[in-house]
């Protein structure tokens, strides 16, 4: 169970407000429940909105330069407008849907270095919009993602970092304004790799996997990327051996450097 103090006061001898996760543990598609617990000041106030959101921590790229964006990516209203009587407590409750594209923050049972994904509450008073902290949830692979993340790790790839990038990837079923790349160092079987890229973009059914691979230089030519992508049935995926499937594919990109 988490516990975050979002807003100190409101105001002088106003509420206090903390909201409450009853379970961090999340996948996509799922659900995350919560309660946002209001303590009542020394003066009654009107409430005029309250709502939770997602949002996640972004690399946006403009003019060549990198900078961080906080962008939310669902809301979530919770209830109407309400007055808080002094030293009172007023409770709402909340099951927040988790989108199915939502970047997985969870590996082999860590967090993934660079994901910064989490719950945000918003208290409208008096026509002004108060935001709470960053409440972190943990978004662990849905069964076909960490099928994939398997294979990975079974043909000897290492883990390197996690990163969400603004923008689209062409040719996918992609709605959120960002997503995510995990990267892997390559093994030395693919000794014309350097690394591999990995992207989910998921809905309901199926899901595209996106691998962009970043390729060695060779003698006389510098080093290049090789992008693929395949669908997986969320609920076939175990029809096929992905650790075969992707080797195929790997080797053929990265098992020779590229000479000439």
């Amino acid at each position: 169970m988490g516990f975050k103090k979002l807003l100190a006061s409101l105001g002088a001898g106003g509420a206090s407000v903390e909201t409450v996760l009853t379970e961090e543990n999340v996948v996509p598609g799922g659900v995350v429940q919560g309660e946002v617990r209001i303590q009542g000041g020394s003066v009654a106030q009107q409430i005029e909105g309250l709502s939770a959101g997602l949002q996640a921590r972004v690399e946006v790229e403009r003019d060549g330069q990198e900078h961080k964006q906080d962008i939310e990516f669902t809301r979530q209203q919770l209830g109407g407008a309400f007055e808080v009587q002094p030293g009172a407590v007023h409770s709402v409750q909340f099951g927040l849907e988790i989108p199915w594209e939502t970047p997985v923050t969870m590996f082999l049972g860590h967090h993934l270095t660079g994901m910064n994904v989490g719950v945000t509450t918003e208290l409208a008073i008096a026509r002004a919009v108060d935001s709470g902290d960053l409440d972190p949830v943990n978004v662990h692979p849905l069964p076909a993602q960490q099928a994939i993340l398997d294979a990975f790790g079974a043909l000897g790839f290492r883990f390197k970092n996690a990163d969400l990038e603004k923008g689209h990837i062409r040719g996918t079923r992609q709605r959120l304004p960002f997503y995510q790349e995990i990267e892997f160092h390559a093994p030395q079987q693919y000794r014309g790799l350097n690394q591999v890229e990995l992207s989910f973009v998921a809905d309901d059914h199926e899901m595209d996997v996106v691998l962009e691979m970043d390729k060695k230089p060779g003698l006389f030519s510098s080093g290049s990327d090789s992008y693929r992508s395949f669908t997986v049935g969320l609920n076939s995926y175990q029809e096929t051996d992905w650790a075969a499937y992707l080797n195929q594919w790997l080797a053929e990109v990265g098992g020779k450097r590229n000479w000439f």
